[in-house]
């Protein structure tokens, strides 16, 4: 990955309405040669896919939660029925399996606390769990998408 595939990256994650003729101008390529390479990053799953991204509080999703998780049980059966389970609820945005005391990490965003609670009470209904401790939000100091091109190796 060279200088002007971190450029293109970049500025897509800026603004993914950007038009192939403008990043191409931006990164000094005609259309066609910029055209390729952002289809070569997405053949590489480097672009995974192009989304609009929304505010939670003008839907009226105004309550993000951090849900710690350590699990009861750690057979492979109970972690995939977990994960499965997991993976389909809409309301958890992020989902990690952590190193250390705590088995997962969820974040989850919904209305207010009513609807936490109901989906707290789905989520221990899963699989028994050793321990769920939830951090509540009080204000979103940063929150972005975009991942530090900056920090890439230069090939």
């Amino acid at each position: 990955m060279d200088r002007i595939d971190r450029k293109i990256l970049d500025l897509l994650q800026q603004d993914g309405t950007l038009s192939v003729a403008d990043i191409g101008q931006r990164v000094g390529l005609s259309q066609t040669p910029c055209w390729k390479r952002i289809q070569r990053l997405e053949a590489q799953g480097v672009i995974q896919r192009r989304v609009a991204l929304l505010d939670a509080e003008k839907l009226g999703l105004g309550l993000t939660v951090f849900v710690c998780i350590e699990a009861g049980d750690h057979t492979q059966e109970s972690i995939e029925r977990f994960v499965n389970a997991i993976s389909t609820m809409s309301e958890v945005v992020e989902f990690h399996r952590m190193a250390g005391d705590v088995d997962y990490l969820l974040q989850v965003v919904v209305p207010d606390v009513k609807a936490y609670d109901l989906f707290y009470k789905r989520l221990i209904g899963i699989v028994p769990l050793k321990n769920v401790s939830s951090r509540f939000s009080v204000e979103r100091v940063k929150s972005t998408t975009a991942l530090p091109i900056e920090m890439i190796a230069q090939g």
